[in-house]
């Protein structure tokens, strides 16, 4: 269908041909080339299912087929929860390219928060993962949207299976999914073999609301942002780009083989499942994040593009560790929380090409990433370290200014902070159902991003805390991150967070929560914060800065992402359960 352009220059030397393609920046551009350069490329589910490009683009008719013949139509809401496998990838492309709101469920989140979030965006149907039916036994009478859930059961693959061009080796169509309730309309793989492989896909509206999700923070009910057509397609392009024009070695390529690490229900796995697909490039969906089979698939199938929080950098490492084993060309940008340089040079050590990028939820997300030229080629190690642990530089289209209390821009010189502000064209317009928390989010025409941070004059950004976690102690502010970074470099320290806790003579003061490596459990406090001491003395750290003490812990809170969770670090500090 070709959609009636408008055009806002009517000078008669410019009027547009009456049968020009309008083109609408809509998610199904995306399979342009994919479509003509990479139909014999895979796209892989673990160790379970292999197929080809060619069958994933009728998996995609399928699956639109199967939610047109359920009664769905366009502006309806299908909500997902799956662990991270071709399906979720399939409902990347086919429910928003029907017209529908893909809603990515987040099932990290405690059931109650999942259960609120499904009932705020009410989804009319839901496709199932067969390990989540618990909570949906909850759904069937606590949230009354859902009119159909679709099953999907992983029992139904082989090992090694291939889905083949006419039918689907690694399904056994005939097997009864294990314990498949009476209550859902049918099985996914069944369900899609019935459908027909052929869907035309209409044009519409680019700025027609594509996804939406739900923020995990830590205050209240989580937040619902959302997400049109023209912004995801415009953010993949610019994260793409950003990284392409990258040194070699560090940026994505042709031959790249793709594997996410960071969740498909959160920001749309940073849209890289959307950029992999649109280049062609060979995938690798790993199901749940487990370390073993993590670096199973990173071996078997030679992944060299992904990206994660720290956490899952650390749990990498840990396992190649104990492997006795190195990566060999896996590149991993990394965001989610700050990466302490303690880290970063472990991941160096191990084999990984890091660089370090910048976003939130409410972008979608990405807004900056690291930049590798001839300048950073002839930096020192410790230079380089640092350069690596900083947030990069703006992607494309994106443009930053640092605010102080008054609203007013700061300087760009590297030492002056404030409050990171943003715009670009892929931003959420506001909150789902919640204007007041959306108008709080933008304030002056800048979205707010409640992150503190400096730029140097070329561009280069620094987050130096949240303002949540700032610690201000005696009236002087105190960077919870530089503290981390600079501790973490003691060689016990597996991972490290430092909060502001009460202090009756400073207000506040700094405290160390400390993760020992095993094989240095017999470590003592002040050997770690000797560290800060020598920081002081060097003028790298304000005395007030070096934390009053440090606990060891066994682990630290994080959030359903991965990124630690101060606000419960303070909670349970005030409870004296740490």
């Amino acid at each position: 269908m070709t959609m009636t352009p408008t055009i806002l220059n009517q000078h008669e030397d410019y009027q547009q041909a009456e049968n020009a393609y309008g083109f609408p920046l809509i998610i199904k551009q995306l399979l342009n080339r994919a479509k003509i350069a990479s139909k014999d490329q895979t796209i892989s589910y673990a160790d379970k299912v292999t197929y080809t490009y060619a069958e994933f683009f009728k998996r995609i008719n399928r699956l639109a087929n199967v939610l047109k013949n359920m009664g769905l139509q366009a502006g309806d809401v299908v909500a997902v929860m799956d662990w991270y496998s071709h399906r979720y990838l399939e409902a990347y492309f086919a429910v928003p390219m029907s017209g529908m709101i893909l809603q990515t469920v987040n099932v990290r989140l405690a059931e109650d928060k999942v259960l609120y979030t499904i009932n705020h965006a009410k989804p009319k149907a839901l496709l199932l993962n067969a390990e989540f039916e618990p909570m949906a036994k909850n759904y069937r009478h606590e949230a009354p949207s859902i009119e159909q859930i679709v099953w999907l059961d992983d029992t139904q693959y082989s090992n090694g299976g291939e889905y083949g061009e006419d039918n689907y080796r690694g399904h056994n169509r005939e097997a009864k999914p294990t314990s498949m309730p009476d209550y859902v309309a049918g099985e996914y793989e069944v369900m899609l073999a019935a459908a027909s492989d052929t869907f035309d896909f209409p044009d519409f509206d680019e700025n027609t609301i594509a996804t939406t999700f739900y923020t995990s923070g830590t205050t209240g009910d989580p937040k619902g942002v959302f997400f049109t057509h023209r912004q995801i397609v415009l953010q993949t392009l610019a994260s793409t780009l950003a990284s392409a024009l990258n040194a070699e070695g560090q940026g994505a390529r042709y031959n790249d083989v793709y594997m996410p690490m960071t969740p498909l229900f959160h920001v749309h796995a940073w849209c890289w499942p959307y950029g992999a697909t649109m280049i062609g490039l060979k995938q690798v969906y790993p199901g749940r994040y487990l370390a073993p089979m993590l670096v199973d698939l990173i071996e078997q199938h030679k992944v060299t593009l992904s990206h994660g929080v720290p956490a899952i950098l650390q749990m990498l490492l840990k396992e190649m560790a104990t492997r006795g084993r190195k990566f060999d060309g896996l590149k991993l940008l990394l965001g989610g929380s700050k990466l302490n340089e303690g880290l970063a040079k472990a991941a160096i050590e191990s084999g990984i090409e890091f660089m370090s990028g910048f976003g939130m939820s409410e972008s979608c997300p990405v807004l900056s990433r690291a930049v590798f030229d001839d300048k950073t080629d002839s930096m020192e190690m410790t230079e380089q370290l640092n350069y690596r642990c900083l947030s990069g530089s703006p992607i494309m289209l994106v443009s930053m200014e640092i605010w102080d209390e008054n609203g007013t821009a700061r300087p760009m010189d590297g030492q002056s902070t404030g409050e990171l502000v943003i715009s670009a064209p892929w931003l959420t317009q506001s909150y789902f159902k919640n204007p007041d928390a959306g108008n709080k989010l933008w304030r002056g025409g800048w979205m707010h991003t409640q992150d503190i941070a400096c730029m140097t004059a070329d561009g280069t950004l620094s987050i130096t805390d949240r303002l949540k976690d700032v610690i201000k102690s005696g009236g002087e502010w105190v960077s919870s991150l530089e503290v981390e970074t600079i501790l973490s470099f003691h060689p016990s320290v597996a991972d490290i967070a430092v909060i502001g806790v009460p202090d009756e003579k400073w207000g506040e003061r700094p405290l160390a929560l400390v993760v020992l490596k095993p094989e240095y459990i017999d470590t003592k406090a002040e050997d770690i914060l000797a560290l800060g001491h020598q920081a002081v003395e060097k003028g790298c750290l304000p005395k007030y800065g070096v934390p009053s003490d440090i606990k060891f812990v066994l682990e630290l809170p994080k959030t359903s992402v991965g990124k630690l969770d101060k606000k419960e670090m303070r909670m349970m500090h005030a409870e004296q359960s740490i």
